[in-house]
């Protein structure tokens, strides 16, 4: 007699990183550049002046030229699936608000913190955060992410040995 229909199944022992604890927290800095931007633009097609004029950028509120939000939020696209929760990892949902715009050149840290986790599928929401090197507010907000069942390499143990 078989109980797997009412016991949980043990899904984040399949992930990478394994199952997460709410308060785990992963940060990434980082110093945005307009190669950023240039690599933004060929992506997305995003070519707003803003981001490249830089006399018409100096006579607005931001002074200056600004990465393009998907730039700043960027950086947590990457915390989510490099470090926490780990490989894997994909965006379900996110709430963002951009409170404070990034200039080209500034100096910005990703924030990521665990403030759930479900037992029964690979699911967590995080408070996330970007922060300038004055610790001002860039972009806030929460996110929920999926982790998709990557099975962990013997020989790595669970971590990549090299990237391409």
């Amino acid at each position: 007699m078989t109980t797997s229909a009412t016991t949980p199944k043990p899904v984040w022992e399949a992930t990478r990183n394994g199952k997460p604890s709410v308060g785990a927290a992963a940060e990434r800095t980082r110093t945005t550049s307009m190669r950023d931007v240039e690599l933004f633009s060929e992506i997305t097609g995003d070519m707003n002046p803003l981001h490249y004029n830089a006399a018409l950028a100096a006579e607005t509120p931001f002074g200056g030229l600004i990465v393009q939000g998907g730039v700043t939020s960027g950086l947590l696209n990457a915390i989510v699936a490099e470090d926490l929760p780990g490989p894997g990892s994909v965006f379900l949902s996110v709430e963002w608000r951009f409170v404070k715009a990034v200039k080209v050149g500034e100096q910005i840290t990703g924030r990521v913190e665990v403030t759930s986790v479900r037992d029964d599928k690979p699911i967590c929401v995080l408070a996330t955060s970007v922060r300038n090197n004055q610790g001002d507010a860039c972009l806030v907000g929460t996110a929920t992410t999926y982790t998709v069942l990557l099975a962990r390499s013997k020989a790595g143990g669970g971590k990549a040995r090299h990237r391409t």
